[in-house]
């Protein structure tokens, strides 16, 4: 008699470390226990086995291997999220496909403006290797010394560079994809035009991982800019923000890279609880704006460009008062502050986050709709609003009232979403996630704010890619 076979989960799992080796796989609890958290401890999951392939070869040899043996796959970056999408269920039946190993330059080719990397490359590293080709790579966040390129796609990343360069999915030009079958489609084209049918790329970015595993890109490069100005600037209010970025773009002639909005709250906690932090301005005032323009030409006529700008918003009674960086070393300085808002904001108590879209003419509007609404739900709340106003994205944070229990405060966390979430898509038809993702956090809001034909689109796209669901199951969906 022949002896009896092992159950098909434990062969499965057994072949694919075969196919990964050694050095690619653990089951070992303590170096499982990184990749199964989210980073703010929201979500916990577990896992058959952390899988850490180290070519596009062998992450399509454990899917095809996981398809056949219906084991569900949940791809993973930096973990670097803010949504929960990179995190496994409590089940223990997925395994996580963790690409830090897959973390080459395959090509850089300054005549053609690109390169070629593969998922796992820290997004720092490809920022980098394009300054030593005398070229930029514009997308940039806080995270950049940790996250990954496949994660920063799978999510669209946006960053605080969107506003000249666009967001992640602005930035490729071509894709190479494990696709739930196990099969490669291999897209890593540099072109700049091609007009063959569907766009197949973009339905792999932002998809967080649920319709298939990203294993390389060809991402677009740019000049490197050689002049820089950096300043920040206290404005009378969030209207006069907006005035100035207009007046800014035009002055400038589109050399605007960042303009991002803090508020007093923000500046307040950052210099009372972040070490290095200090207030750039001799006295108080209510909102500013971080102003970073640059051009590839030599320094001179961009500073003198964007004072003009300044001086004739002072006049106006717009900007109330401006801070130059004169060297890199203050800029890094002004940056610090902006940097720093989110961690400053947990000394602050419990938060709770918002990662909204509105129209860039409608910030200063949606922002005082927000506040008088958060105000009437629950009394005494702080509204700790900054980001990316320049391309209306807006962390519109809560941080609990003074003396409120932490705990209790954070229960209320899906009331105060529907409040804010309203207004941005009821009142401003904006956005619920401008750069985070839907993941977990968001994924019980998406029928509310997204139309039946939106979500019936959605799912079909992901039943003709992934029908039987392996793909980061309870991902958006």
């Amino acid at each position: 008699m022949n002896a009896p076979t092992e159950p098909p989960a434990r062969d499965a799992l057994r072949r694919i470390q075969e196919a990964v080796g050694p050095r690619g796989w653990t089951d070992d609890p303590a170096a499982m226990a990184p990749y199964l958290v989210e980073q703010r401890g929201l979500y916990q999951g577990r896992a058959a086995l952390v899988v850490r392939p180290e070519s596009t070869a062998e992450v399509a040899a454990v899917v095809r291997i996981c398809a056949e043996h219906g084991i569900p796959i949940v791809p993973q970056g930096g973990n670097t999220g803010l949504a929960g999408g990179g995190v496994p269920s409590e089940r223990g039946d997925a395994v996580v496909l963790a690409l830090g190993r897959m973390n080459r330059i395959r090509a850089l080719d300054p005549l053609n403006d690109t390169i070629t990397v593969e998922a796992g490359i820290v997004l720092q590293r490809i920022q980098e290797a394009a300054a030593e080709a005398d070229r930029l790579f514009p997308l940039s966040l806080g995270a950049e010394g940790s996250c990954q390129i496949g994660g920063n796609l799978s999510t669209n990343a946006g960053g605080t560079g969107v506003l000249r360069y666009g967001n992640a999915r602005s930035l490729v030009l071509g894709l190479e994809v494990v696709l739930p079958d196990g099969r490669v489609w291999d897209g890593l084209r540099g072109l700049r035009k091609d007009n063959t049918g569907y766009d197949l790329k973009q339905l792999f970015i932002g998809a967080e991982g649920t319709l298939g595993v990203i294993t390389a890109a060809v991402l677009r490069l740019f000049p490197r800019p050689r002049d820089t100005v950096t300043a920040m600037v206290a404005v009378r209010d969030v209207k006069a923000a907006v005035e100035l970025l207009a007046r800014l773009r035009a002055g400038t002639g589109e050399a605007v890279t960042a303009f991002e909005l803090m508020t007093r709250i923000g500046l307040d906690s950052a210099v009372r609880h972040i070490p290095g932090v200090a207030d750039p301005f001799a006295q108080p005032f209510s909102h500013y704006v971080l102003i970073e323009c640059t051009s590839a030409h030599e320094p001179g006529p961009l500073r003198a460009a964007v004072e003009a700008v300044l001086e004739g918003a002072l006049a106006g009674g717009l900007v109330l008062d401006a801070v130059f960086a004169e060297s890199r070393a203050q800029a890094r300085q002004l940056w610090y502050i902006r940097e720093t808002l989110p961690e400053a904001q947990k000394f602050e108590g419990g938060s709770i986050k918002h990662d909204v879209s509105v129209p860039v003419s409608s910030v200063a509007d949606f922002i005082a709709a927000a506040d008088a609404a958060v105000a009437a739900a629950m009394p005494g709340v702080r509204p700790f609003a900054f980001g990316h106003v320049g391309d209306g994205n807006i962390h519109y944070n809560l941080s609990q009232p003074p003396g409120m229990d932490r705990d209790a405060f954070l229960a209320e966390w899906p009331r105060l979403n529907r409040v804010v979430h309203d207004i941005v898509v009821g009142r401003f038809r904006g956005s619920i996630s401008a750069e985070h993702g839907i993941g977990l956090v968001r994924r019980a809001e998406l029928p509310r704010y997204k139309s039946e034909v939106e979500l019936d689109l959605m799912r079909r796209v992901k039943a003709a890619l992934d029908p039987r669901g392996l793909m980061n199951p309870g991902k958006i969906l």
